[in-house]
């Protein structure tokens, strides 16, 4: 609805006061200067009314005063700006830390390098020289693995980072009857040394050839240092049947390195030796104890070789016992070919042993991490000791012998260790320790005739031989 204002000026100031409008002063203002002379009257806009308001109401209601009190609007001001910006000068972008796997093995870090300064001139005023001021140079970046290359073994390649199947035959069977003798390779990624491990040299000794198929098959390539070679079952005849010998009745482990015309033992051990053994910079051969014996988890080592003795040291758990070997084993024959090489013992033959068999496991295990080829959180246990003499204890009398004492246990000078019964005449004979030591082999209970060997005990000593 529009107004004049010109004609009703109280109608419209009173209307003004009731809506809140305008201010009283600027429509009296508006009201004067609208002459008769103008000829575009100005005109308000009022809005309708309510539904419970009337004309006549608004037009009798006096004028109000404003009491609200004038609020002073501030312009707003811009935000602070911070000095670095207003010079045009931005803050760097914070990094973002990278997400990575914690379980992963971190390597090492480099020894840090030292920068020495050279010396400040010294002024004609100064009566002391300053010292050369060693500063901490920023660590050297970790060395990158040497990749490794391919490594050839009975005649085939076995490439990086892959593992294979070979088979060995000493070419001695009857033509038509051969059954070559199987070979586990495992070629790393990176660059290290050849370990290699025997197990059956007798055919008899069973838990080294479950050692072997445990510790190859768990290894992976692609984590892998080195070569491991494995030969689970060297006497493939022997297992056959089940003996401790070669079928022509002699010991393997007393014909290295072999020979190409000898006898067949010769000639077996001079294939494996030639063929094998010789590629390997490192050697473990698996044994148990023989003729119804078993043996404490220990290496047969020669102690004054420094390359053994520091070889020893990578295996966990593991007593070592002193010794320099004879001619014809495989330890020897190797050692003597400037192969590192120690003797694993555990358990006793024609049995399937589980604690002996986790024991060599975890030994080879920490072996290689020792050797720098496998990177594994292992936990380390208590060191056993070295056992530089030992001495067999011999039954004096036959009949049936009944242990007193368990595998591994100490005792002491005198001790009764067991006894041989007659069975006939009840009769109950001793046999007592010579030394002070531990039971690191002993015989099963069984028959025995007297000089039997019963029971072997290790004693400490600062120096071997003594």
């Amino acid at each position: 609805m529009l107004f004049d204002a010109s004609r009703t000026p109280s109608f419209l100031l009173a209307l003004a006061a009731t809506f809140g409008l305008a201010s009283l002063p600027a429509l009296a203002e508006d009201s004067s200067a609208n002459t008769p002379g103008d000829t575009a009257p100005k005109a308000i806009l009022v809005a309708e009314l309510a539904e419970d308001e009337d004309v006549e109401d608004i037009e009798q209601s006096e004028p109000l005063e404003s009491t609200a009190p004038q609020v002073r609007t501030e312009p707003e001001s811009a935000p602070e700006t911070d000095s670095k910006q207003q010079a045009g000068q931005e803050e760097p972008a914070q990094r973002v830390a990278p997400n990575i796997d914690l379980k992963e093995v971190v390597p090492e870090p480099a020894p840090s390098a030292t920068v020495t300064r050279p010396k400040p001139e010294v002024g004609a005023d100064s009566d002391t020289e300053a010292a050369p001021e060693t500063v901490q140079g920023a660590p050297e970046p970790a060395p990158v693995p040497e990749k490794a290359s391919s490594f050839t073994l009975l005649g085939s390649e076995v490439m990086p980072g892959t593992s294979t199947r070979l088979a060995w035959s000493p070419g001695i069977q009857i033509a038509g009857l051969s059954q070559p003798t199987p070979v586990l390779v495992v070629n790393g990624v990176n660059a290290g040394p050849t370990l290699c491990l025997t197990g059956a040299v007798h055919g008899d000794e069973l838990n080294g050839i479950e050692i072997i198929r445990r510790t190859v098959y768990d290894l992976n390539p692609e984590k892998l240092s080195g070569r491991v070679v494995g030969i689970p079952i060297v006497n493939l005849p022997g297992f056959q049947q089940a003996s401790r010998y070669l079928p022509d009745r002699r010991d393997l482990n007393r014909h290295f390195p072999g020979s190409e015309t000898g006898s067949l033992a010769d000639r077996i051990a001079h294939s494996l030796f030639e063929n094998i053994i010789r590629r390997c910079d490192m050697l473990v051969d698996i044994h148990t104890g023989s003729l119804k014996r078993t043996n404490l988890p220990q290496l047969r080592a020669d102690m004054n070789n420094p390359d053994v003795a520091r070889f020893t040291r990578g295996f966990d758990r593991m007593a070592v016992v002193h010794s320099s070997g004879s001619a014809g084993m495989l330890r020897t024959a190797a050692v003597e070919a400037g192969i590192t090489t120690v003797t694993l013992e555990a358990g006793e033959s024609h049995r399937i042993q589980e604690h002996q068999i986790e024991a060599g496991v975890n030994s080879l295990t920490s072996l290689m991490e020792k050797q720098g080829m496998i990177s594994r959180m292992f936990v380390w246990g208590d060191p056993e000791p070295v056992y530089y003499d030992s001495d067999w204890i011999r039954a004096d009398h036959g009949g049936i012998l009944f242990s007193e004492v368990e595998l591994g246990a100490n005792v002491s000078e005198g001790e009764i260790l067991g006894y041989v019964a007659d069975p006939i005449t009840n009769a109950q004979h001793p046999i007592r320790s010579t030394a002070k030591g531990r039971i690191i082999g002993m015989a099963v209970d069984q028959v025995v005739m007297a000089g039997f060997a019963a029971y072997h005990i290790g004693t400490e000593a600062e120096v071997p031989g003594e």
